[in-house]
């Protein structure tokens, strides 16, 4: 005798789409791999908050276990470029066996913003592993580049 098992709405659509998306994923996941998952990308990834203001893009970066003279930062016109660097800490061990699920290496994300900023009165501040970084829109015809200095 067989049994069987209610399914919610919830349930049974997250199942489905679970399902789909891994036929998919096996079929045409050499076909497209940017589309796919990768679990390299995810481990280096800079997830960042983007808040538009009146006057102003307040831009947060979450980048823990960076330091500021690991960052790079560039600005021109209208996007924002982190680059960082994480490096692994060598100790001399003895044991047999470790476990690390800590990421590190290069990694850069850059940031399209819907106007262009005042790069000359762009500030970036590293605190406890979120770079927040203060971008006022220009409003006038200014064209220039600059590379930002972590505080």
């Amino acid at each position: 005798m067989r049994f069987l098992i209610k399914k919610t709405p919830d349930n049974f659509i997250k199942s489905l789409n679970d399902e789909i998306s891994s036929i998919l994923n096996r079929h045409f996941g050499d076909y497209y791999p940017e589309y796919g998952y990768s679990e390299d990308v995810e481990k280096l990834s800079m997830p960042v908050e983007i808040t538009e203001k009146d006057k102003e893009y307040d831009i947060r970066a979450e980048l823990p276990g960076v330091k500021k003279e690991d960052l790079d930062i560039d600005i021109d016109k209208n996007y924002v470029t982190i680059r960082a660097n994480k490096t692994e800490e060598h100790n001399e061990d003895t044991k047999s066996y470790k476990k690390s699920e800590f990421r590190y290496g290069e990694f850069a994300r850059t940031v399209y913003l819907a106007q262009d900023i005042d790069v000359d009165k762009t500030d970036a501040v590293l605190e406890h592993g979120v770079l927040k970084i203060k971008a006022p829109k220009l409003y006038a015809g200014k064209d220039s580049v600059k590379k930002l200095t972590v505080k």
